[in-house]
């Protein structure tokens, strides 16, 4: 049955209702599957040379956390280039986006039926449509002219929506830039950060209201959440982006060079300074510097960095004379600072200089369904470094995605998809590739680590069969560093303090076992 134009005008007035875009374009991809009566739908935003999904519909879940990078999907290259409407032959024998990434129908299924609907704003591709059916003939019925009319109904709703993404995020920022706004996203500016959920889009707002400033910034969170993607943002969101963002890890920084490395040193200033050495803090002027896990800074550096942040007054080591720098700080840690102040291990002042602004990066396991999101984000980028043509996740291994805490947050996440991944390719037999549940074999006992002691005592017990002296110390081994790391939040450091091992030793030692 073809569009009719009252169909056609009844969906220019569904997707610009009062509407957020978010459900503006869920309600798009609805009515476009209810009117074409196609077996799965998307819409895309072009941007840096990528496809990435708006919105879906008749598809896998983290296909929305998915970044498709149009050389590498022939199907989405021949979308972007034509400048039209393309039909696909159903004996095409370029490889579609989607294989294996629609439920329910098998892994192994090929979609027959497919059409690509540019989206223009300006004469620029801002993005696509990607129609897909099972019968070869599904879309006959509909002429290009039809086509073309939705395709530019949807242009029409995706480009407004830029736009008032754009100019939010310039009424935040200045109401100078305003003549220089153009259409689309500034992919050289723009940090993506993978999220739906509502804690995530109130830390996004957050985010949007510091960077404007040129305030100080502490980011709280536990280990892997995104702190240094969340200092990124911060910076590339203010005034500051087009100078240096510069990295220091403070727990990374052997006390007898720290104040070398921040505050730079003049030649003879001791044993070693062969050189004048600019500084941390001289490298990142009229910019940003990132103080990674700024809780592990040394007590005797914490007043001379105070002073900086107080007067701007930068002297470096052997040197009497001092300069002005003008430097905003951006701190992270995953320590109770509060309580470390408490401790005597942190300065009051220094405190409550760098939490001006407080920015707290919630653990994964409170993020919802971004879990999928993320998933689909980090299988892909994994098939692009394996090399793997398809890669998908079976529904079971979603559910236990899900289900599992996440003690190592995100960066956890994208260590298990990654191993799954790499073993997923090796048990692939051609065709498609799969991760299943026994691919994440290190989140399946997912709550071992939270079990009574009496239950941990009985864990503990090992039976002696085939297994080498050697092995039975690993297998303890494994288990007590899991439960030692799920007592101390997923904090490394601190559980080297709990087993009362060297820090770098705990490390190399957990990777043997492979526990990182």
């Amino acid at each position: 049955m073809a569009l009719s134009q009252t169909e056609l005008t009844q969906i220019a007035l569904d997707i610009t209702s009062g509407l957020s875009n978010r459900d503006r374009f869920s309600r798009l991809l609805d009515t476009i599957r209810q009117n074409l009566d196609c077996d799965a739908a998307a819409l895309l935003a072009f941007q840096g040379g990528q496809f990435t999904p708006l919105a879906i519909d008749g598809l896998n879940a983290d296909v929305l956390g998915r970044r498709f990078l149009v050389d590498e999907h022939p199907r989405l290259e021949a979308i972007a280039r034509a400048g039209d409407i393309v039909r696909f032959p159903s004996d095409s024998t370029l490889a579609d986006p989607y294989d294996g990434l629609i439920p329910n129908q098998g892994d192994e299924l090929k979609v027959h039926a497919c059409i690509g609907l540019p989206l223009f704003a300006n004469e620029n591709l801002i993005g696509a449509i990607t129609i897909d059916g099972f019968d070869p003939r599904q879309f006959d019925q509909f002429s290009n002219s039809e086509l073309r009319s939705l395709s530019a109904i949807a242009a029409v709703s995706l480009s407004n929506a830029l736009m008032i993404d754009r100019l939010e995020k310039l009424a935040v920022q200045s109401q100078d830039s305003l003549p220089a706004m153009r259409l689309g996203i500034d992919t050289n500016t723009d940090v993506e950060i993978i999220a739906q959920s509502e804690i995530m889009q109130s830390l996004h707002n957050e985010i949007e209201m510091v960077a404007a400033t040129d305030l100080n910034v502490l980011i709280l969170g536990e280990t892997g959440t995104g702190k240094e993607l969340v200092a990124k943002a911060v910076h590339q969101g203010s005034e500051r982006k087009d100078t240096p963002l510069v990295y220091l890890n403070c727990a990374a920084l052997p006390e007898s060079i720290a104040e070398s490395e921040l505050f730079g040193h003049v030649k003879g200033a001791f044993t070693g300074a062969i050189s004048n050495r600019s500084g941390k803090f001289e490298l990142a002027d009229k910019g940003t510097l990132f103080l990674d896990e700024i809780g592990e800074l040394p007590l005797t550096l914490q007043s001379k960095l105070l002073r900086v942040l107080q007067y701007g007054d930068l002297q470096k080591i052997g040197d009497d004379r001092s300069r002005k720098v003008d430097v905003r700080i951006i701190a992270a840690t995953n320590k109770d600072l509060k309580q470390e102040v408490l401790a005597g291990r942190f300065r009051a002042d220094l405190y409550h200089r760098l939490s001006v602004f407080p920015l707290m990066v919630p653990p994964l396991k409170e993020r919802g369904n971004d879990i999928i999101l993320l998933s689909g984000f980090f299988v892909e980028r994994c098939r692009q470094k394996l090399g793997i043509n398809n890669l998908s996740l079976s529904p079971a291994s979603l559910s236990q995605l899900k289900q599992y805490s996440w003690p190592g947050n995100v960066r956890e996440l994208e260590h298990v998809l990654h191993r799954a991944a790499v073993l997923a390719r090796a048990q692939s037999r051609g065709g498609l590739c799969q991760i299943s549940p026994h691919h994440l074999e290190p989140i399946t006992q997912a709550d071992e680590p939270r079990v009574s002691r009496q239950t941990t005592k009985e864990i503990n017990k090992f039976h002696i069969g085939d297994n080498s002296l050697k092995d039975a110390t690993d297998e303890f081994q494994s288990q007590y560093i899991r439960q030692a790391l799920a007592e101390n939040n997923g904090q490394w450091a601190a559980t080297a303090r709990k087993l009362k091992l060297d820090s770098g030793n705990l490390h190399r030692l957990a990777k043997r076992l492979r526990l990182k």
